[in-house]
């Protein structure tokens, strides 16, 4: 029997055929089944989601320029590792940028973005660790969205998305076990902002962005924050994809 190619299944059928594999892809990779480090190899996604390898080769294009994947010449692509420096370069200016985003938001007062906020929020009051991950790093993502659109600066919109979209394969696979946390600050965060205290709305969009990273496994944090030995390396799970 032919066995049905599953990306027919992955979303509308006028959608781009290197979107669907992307978008493919990358759920794999956010909820943590594929682990940082593992080899992504065109033809098992081929084969997998019942295409031709052009449309895994732009696809896996596309996920590097995010920053979830790595290619890197004979060694082809892999999903994005990074090292506890760098996620510790990468909280750092997330924090940053994210404290200027709130802070803007809450200078700009735009009172119809943030009813469309506070909307979201309360959608989302009973969210668990039981809530579905793509639904809880769907909410996070246009939760954060909406908070940058009512910031109304288009520069930093881009660079707070493009960070988000590079630390996405580090926090996502984790952000179930901080279902609750993540949105008690989010509304903390919110009454700041609506309040006008754009110092307050700073200071807790960053503790946010900490807060997340405090949280993650030992082996992606820095010795400075974790108690982890100098020179120890990231144990990495593999699943010979």
């Amino acid at each position: 029997m032919t066995r049905e190619p599953r990306v027919e299944k992955l979303g509308a059928a006028h959608s781009p055929l290197t979107k669907l594999v992307a978008d493919a892809i990358r759920e794999r990779i956010l909820s943590g089944e594929l682990a940082p480090g593992d080899r992504l190899v065109e033809s098992y996604w081929s084969d997998e989601l019942g295409v031709s390898r052009m449309p895994v080769r732009e696809a896996l294009r596309s996920l590097a320029a995010e920053g979830v994947v790595t290619i890197e010449p004979r060694r082809g692509a892999t999903v994005t590792a990074y090292t506890p420096e760098q996620v510790q370069e990468l909280v750092e200016v997330r924090a940053t940028l994210e404290a200027l985003n709130a802070k803007l938001a809450a200078k700009r007062h735009d009172r119809e973005l943030l009813q469309r906020l506070e909307q979201r929020l309360a959608a989302n009051a009973q969210v668990s660790e039981k809530t579905a991950l793509a639904k809880l790093q769907q909410d996070n993502s246009d939760f954060h969205e909406t908070l940058a659109q009512a910031a109304s600066n288009s520069v930093l919109q881009d660079l707070v998305r493009m960070l988000r979209e590079r630390t996405a394969v580090i926090f996502a696979p984790h952000s179930a076990k901080r279902a609750k946390e993540n949105w008690s600050e989010h509304v903390a965060i919110l009454r700041a902002v609506i309040d006008g205290d754009a110092e307050l709305a700073g200071l807790l969009a960053a503790r946010h962005v900490h807060s997340a990273s405090q949280a993650l496994p030992a082996h992606l944090r820095t010795t400075a924050t974790d108690d982890m030995a100098p020179g120890k390396q990231p144990a990495r799970r593999r699943t010979g994809i």
